[in-house]
């Protein structure tokens, strides 16, 4: 079978179990189940070609190590769900969206370039004094996490965001 060959029911078992992972962890799939279904099946074929799920609406490179960031669920999800009420590729959606509340819409690429990706990972190696993010902990069941604002439900414990306090600042 090559790389384009992916059944309906690879693609209906892979949204079963992204969609139950998503929703034990406080997120949720695109209620537009063919535009989902769509979604999952170039993840499938993303994993064949390239051994990993890269992000279906991005570039991969083909280097794991260079494409961690958009490995799905890629580094940019919980910012975009929190600002824009969907990812990137709108595969994940914020509750407003799913519940028909908001309207998903095109949202900005927060992905930087290649070069500015390497030189951030070369300054980010060693100590803490390196953050450029904030570190948010859960005053609930203690779950740290970095990025810019925390996350809307704790994947742990399900606590809201209003449970979350800064842990660590970021470098200045």
């Amino acid at each position: 079978m090559n790389e384009q060959e992916v059944t309906t029911a690879e693609t209906d078992e892979l949204v079963t179990t992204l969609s139950r992972d998503a929703e034990a962890a406080g997120y949720h799939l695109n209620p537009d189940v063919d535009f989902t279904k769509g979604l999952v099946k170039s993840l499938i074929v993303n994993e064949r070609r390239y051994g990993y799920r890269a992000c279906p609406c991005r570039l991969a490179s083909g280097d794991e190590r260079e494409d961690l960031d958009i490995v799905c669920p890629c580094d940019y999800r919980d910012p975009d769900l929190s600002e824009y009420g969907t990812c990137y590729c709108a595969l994940y959606v914020s509750e407003a969206v799913k519940a028909g509340d908001r309207q998903a819409g095109s949202i900005p690429e927060r992905r930087p370039p290649a070069a500015e990706r390497k030189k951030r990972a070369r300054s980010k190696r060693g100590s803490l004094s390196g953050l450029s993010l904030p570190v948010w902990r859960c005053r609930v069941c203690g779950y740290l996490c970095a990025r810019g604002e925390p996350p809307d439900v704790c994947p742990i414990c399900k606590a809201k965001k209003d449970r979350f306090e800064r842990f660590l600042e970021p470098a200045k």
